[in-house]
């Protein structure tokens, strides 16, 4: 009989391995950037708020504040270095305007998560309370992250066309959310939980609509500036 440890931590892992393939989902986009040496339409604003998001989620793993949640912090550190990476890229390939917004955005989140470390280590004395805390504001974050990708459904619906949403990253999105809920079903957490069972909705939802509107598609018709619009919002991982 395998114990509940074991299998936390197996799906645990599996769920390291699909989130990785979310965070190198967009790729293709930065590819495209650097080839053009500019950033054209594309926005830092999903990989500036991930950042925060996996730098939220890194310390609410630590021993500290929640224990034995070391495979959550493993891969929102790799996520944090990665989505660091997207927005170096951008901050390179734009002009000065722009790089002075990221600037102040990155200063705010900056402060946000210093004063979120500091409250927490002088406010909170205990991991049940500093779980608590920590653990709403990484709640509030992956939800908004989440949900991120309804423009794109709405889009979906009025156009009755899935050609601007990738049928893999809505099958990973639903997966991801699916393997990270019954990891915090399998030790209760319900700081992963929540957000993970809405991603999973989310997820099903897309996957609804791309088998509804799949017949409907005009494959064909090529929209560069929708297509710019949906890879944006849709690489919010």
């Amino acid at each position: 009989m395998v114990s509940t440890a074991a299998a936390r931590t197996v799906i645990g892992i599996i769920g390291n391995v699909i989130s990785f393939g979310l965070f190198m989902s967009p790729i293709p986009t930065f590819t495209q950037i650097v080839k053009r040496k500019a950033v054209e339409d594309f926005k830092p604003d999903p990989y500036l708020a991930t950042i925060l998001n996996c730098a939220m989620w890194v310390f609410y793993g630590m021993p500290f504040v929640h224990p034995d949640s070391i495979l959550v912090v493993t891969i929102n550190g790799i996520g944090f270095f990665i989505e660091l990476a997207y927005v170096s890229i951008f901050f390179i390939y734009s002009p000065w305007i722009k790089r002075r917004k990221m600037l102040i955005v990155l200063l705010i989140e900056s402060i946000f998560f210093a004063t979120v470390v500091l409250i927490t280590l002088l406010v909170f004395h205990t991991t049940i309370s500093r779980s608590y805390f920590v653990g709403i504001l990484c709640i509030i974050f992956n939800i908004g992250m989440y949900t991120s990708p309804l423009t794109v459904m709405r889009l979906v619906i009025k156009t009755k066309s899935v050609k601007y949403m990738p049928f893999t990253l809505s099958l990973a999105n639903f997966c991801n959310g699916i393997v990270w809920a019954i990891y915090a079903l399998l030790k209760f957490d319900p700081n992963v939980l929540i957000p993970n069972s809405l991603g999973a909705l989310s997820g099903l939802i897309q996957l609804i609509l791309y088998a509804t509107y799949y017949r409907t598609t005009n494959w064909d018709n090529d929209d560069t500036s929708s297509t710019r619009r949906a890879e944006v919002q849709m690489s919010d991982v």
